[in-house]
């Protein structure tokens, strides 16, 4: 069994991708319940002393601010907190991402700067390791105060309320917990304000699309060079000369990757060119390059909001100082949700291009890529939907960011909107992933029109393991929609 420490060293996205697909157990490293326990302690002392009113800890939340609550109400005012701000609707999270939501929850608690009880942060801990995932809705967090709706229904089941998902069914947490020998916990003060008051819901979105969407970065540049292989295409443009006059990280990786998928090809090296290439072929390292670098620049910022405190007041024991703040905020990943949503429909935009050229009847390859077009449609309407979702993906680019609508009496006057453009840009990656299946389908009938040359050995290899996962070269008509399923499916097991 795999176990990871949680502990104040980097998590990187790699090490996150580990941890969800080799399905790691979690232990909280004895640095971090030090931290842990230490940070309580010290909130705990200070309660004793501190005459002044303490945000969130002995005060209400949000424009209630001012009202100071009485040392008997603490337990309740964070219960209460907790039960008021589950306030989520719409679609449901899918549990993958929940999960993240619990890890990147539990390594933001374990810095020792959040004044919660060690036995809270064990309990997520128990939630992630025995798979029990709390039901989470899609609608509600404005990203600022944090994730406050979606983190409310995320720990409802500590105190043994709402729903989780367990063992394939969605429950009661209350017959969950009594099941598996748990008993629900009582916060004590400031604890509801930590699970709270956090990026979580957003920046596990950010992860669970980063680790989709670097999968599928890779997946485009092989299959583009199928394309270009079956479309009779030139390999002059990504020659590394030219890269190398405008030297961009991306575009120089997009040019070598399709050069090495390509080496050993019969077809790449045939004599019988077009002059030039489409855009949608000739411009593959320059558009998916630009992709890559945006995907590089997000991670970095993902990265370190994963690995950072996120909730109000923050607390710093070595400095005896309790300060309230604004590290809630997710602007600092909003915005490059939005940018990298743009980037991921871009990549599913110049494929949809590939495909519509390699039906288009050019290049010696028959209308529609079926031998007896007419009789036939053949290809045609799969590019119909690659298009329709395209357009789709397009409309979801509108950035969340650029628009606050202020709440809490006017007290919270600025917000991010990042939830929205956390859940946006999964939809936005399902559709690239959905339209790169489709010229793969394409692509792969094309090369068949090419025979008896042959393209290179490892895309050789990559068509054969696409029809042996059960899509066919299709020689009439038949029922096109579970090809196009069958398509989504190879996609998303290329890593």
């Amino acid at each position: 069994m795999e176990i990871h420490h949680i502990s104040p060293k980097w998590l990187t996205l790699d090490k996150v991708e580990e941890i969800i697909e080799s399905g790691a157990k979690l232990v909280l490293s004895e640095e971090s319940r030090k931290r842990i326990s230490r940070c309580r302690e010290f909130l705990d002392n200070k309660m004793k002393t501190q005459s002044e009113p303490i945000y969130g800890i002995t005060t209400g939340f949000g424009s209630l601010c001012n009202i100071s609550i009485s040392e008997d109400q603490l337990q309740a005012l964070q219960k209460n907190l907790v039960m008021s701000h589950s306030c989520g609707t719409g679609e449901l999270v899918a549990p993958a991402i929940v999960k993240l939501m619990l890890l990147t929850k539990i390594q933001s608690l374990s810095y020792g700067n959040s004044g919660v009880q060690l036995a809270t942060v064990e309990r997520l801990v128990e939630f992630f390791n025995r798979d029990i995932i709390p039901v989470v809705f899609a609608q509600g967090s404005l990203g600022a105060s944090g994730d406050l709706s979606p983190l409310a229904n995320m720990c409802l089941p500590i105190l043994g309320l709402g729903e989780v998902y367990y063992k394939g069914e969605r429950r009661p947490a209350s017959e969950v917990l009594a099941e598996e020998g748990l008993e629900p916990l009582t916060l004590m003060s400031k604890e509801g304000l930590a699970l709270l008051n956090g990026t979580q819901f957003m920046s596990s979105h950010a992860v669970y699309a980063l680790i989709r969407a670097r999968r599928l970065s890779r997946f485009a540049d092989k299959v583009a060079s199928l394309s270009l292989d079956a479309f009779n295409g030139r390999i002059d443009p990504f020659d590394d000369r030219i890269q190398e006059v405008r030297p961009h990280p991306g575009q120089l990786a997009t040019a070598r990757a399709v050069r090495g998928w390509l080496e050993g090809s019969e077809l790449i090296n045939q004599p019988d060119k077009a002059v030039q290439d489409p855009y949608s072929f000739r411009c593959v390292p320059q558009v998916h390059g630009a992709v890559k670098d945006t995907l590089e620049n997000v991670s970095r910022t993902i990265e370190i909001e994963i690995n950072s405190a996120t909730d109000n007041p923050t607390i710093f024991p070595d400095d005896d100082l309790i300060i309230s703040a604004g590290n809630f905020h997710g602007e600092p990943i909003a915005m490059p949700m939005d940018f990298l949503a743009v980037a991921m429909s871009e990549l599913a935009n110049i494929s949809e291009r590939r495909t519509y050229k390699l039906i288009s009847g050019q290049r010696n390859l028959p209308s529609f890529l079926v031998a007896t077009p007419g009789v036939n449609s053949g290809f045609m309407i799969p590019q119909y939907t690659a298009a329709s979702i395209v357009n789709q993906s397009k409309g979801l680019c509108w950035p969340c960011s650029c628009d606050s609508i202020p709440s809490s009496q006017g007290q919270e006057d600025h917000v991010s909107m990042g939830a929205n453009a956390a859940t946006k840009l999964v939809r936005v990656v399902d559709n690239t992933e959905r339209v790169l299946a489709i010229e793969m389908l394409n692509a792969a009938q094309a090369l068949e029109f090419r025979r008896p040359l042959k393209t290179s050995p490892k895309l050789e290899e990559f068509v054969k393991e696409y029809r042996e996962f059960g899509v066919p070269f299709v020689v009439n008509d038949m029922v096109m929609y579970p090809l196009i399923a069958k398509s989504v499916e190879f996609v998303r097991a290329q890593r």
